[in-house]
């Protein structure tokens, strides 16, 4: 079983990992302000977006669990599209938060496309070489 990169039990991401960079709970100052220059839904800012806090943040993960990550993510977008609107959901019992406006998306699912495309392109090699391993064996 493949187990969690820093702590000791399974690695069982899910698309809201995804988001982790994005949040600005006690950092409204500072994160959230400097992410509020940006608009999700443009295309150049969604890849400026994705570069800066998707694919760099989990640019140490082993190819393993990048594999995995890129897997959830692409059985997600196969899924019910109504579940990325509501990962964009606001929860005020939750101490994460999303940046002013996120969770009024259009096509929240187009955003996660383009992470996936993204990710595609900057996984390359570590999505190859995982796919050529027996996963019963992680």
């Amino acid at each position: 079983m493949l187990m969690h990169p820093y702590l000791n039990v399974p690695y069982n991401p899910s698309v809201e990992h995804f988001l982790g960079g994005f949040d600005i709970y006690d950092r409204e100052e500072s994160l959230g302000v400097e992410l509020s220059a940006y608009d999700p839904e443009c295309p150049s800012d969604r890849d400026f977006l994705i570069s800066r806090f998707i694919v760099k943040r989990f640019a140490a993960l082993s190819y393993r669990h990048k594999f995995v990550l890129f897997f959830v993510l692409g059985e997600a977008l196969d899924g019910d599209s109504s579940v990325f609107a509501e990962i964009l959901e606001h929860d005020s019992r939750s101490h994460s938060s999303l940046p002013l406006g996120w969770n009024e998306m259009k096509d929240p699912k187009a955003f996660f496309e383009h992470v996936y495309v993204k990710l595609s392109e900057a996984w390359v090699d570590d999505l190859y070489k995982a796919s050529q391993e027996d996963f019963s064996t992680w």
